[in-house]
């Protein structure tokens, strides 16, 4: 059974890769994560703020974002979609400073075709990937970007699958190309999740 009231849960906090950044310096860079609770709903559902930055210029925060946790119908199985903010200068740095959401509503994000994510539930995990032919595009730098998405989360980690994709060759670019992302749990933002 989906639950995406304990997934919000697992996931609102800050989190950071140094023990694997560490082991492994030439594969992995030491990264800071944030996933703060939007202090409201999206059509009843949950939603989280996203954003991170190396932790070598903690004041270049990059990759802004929404997840929209959802139930579907069996609630066997639960739904990840993403959204883009149309202006993400506006919310930079809101990992690290939420009074900058305060203000934010539905009207400032825009919607993200393909950038969904079915989640299975397991005893200790919560698992998500996309569909086999899904493709998920986003503009960055008045650039159109490919991403392949995909995260696992427990209770205290979250492990990103991302990467970038160039779209017209399929080569890989950036993100989880030796493996996934592992993050540990520093800060939980739990209790700031709306009722």
């Amino acid at each position: 059974m989906f639950d995406p009231k304990l997934l919000a849960q697992w996931l609102a906090g800050e989190f950071d890769n140094q023990a694997q950044a560490q082991e492994q310096p030439v594969w992995f860079v030491p990264l800071r994560l944030w996933h703060r609770p939007l202090p409201f709903r999206i059509n009843g559902d949950l939603a989280l703020f996203c954003e991170q930055a190396n932790t070598l210029n903690l004041d270049a925060p990059y990759r802004q974002r929404v997840v929209i946790l959802q139930s579907l119908p069996d609630r066997s199985i639960g739904k990840a979609t993403y959204r883009a903010f149309k202006q993400p200068d506006r919310v930079r740095g809101a990992g690290a400073n939420p009074q900058l959401l305060a203000t934010l509503t539905i009207d400032d994000l825009e919607e993200l075709p393909g950038c969904e994510l079915t989640i299975a539930s397991f005893d200790d995990r919560f698992k998500a990937e996309p569909e086999p032919d899904a493709k998920c595009y986003f503009q960055y730098n008045g650039q159109t970007r490919q991403v392949i998405l995909g995260f696992e989360a427990t209770a205290d980690r979250f492990w990103s699958f991302d990467r970038g994709v160039e779209p017209e060759t399929g080569k890989l670019l950036w993100g989880a190309l030796m493996g996934a992302y592992e993050f540990h749990k520093r800060h939980s933002f739990a209790a700031d999740l709306p009722a």
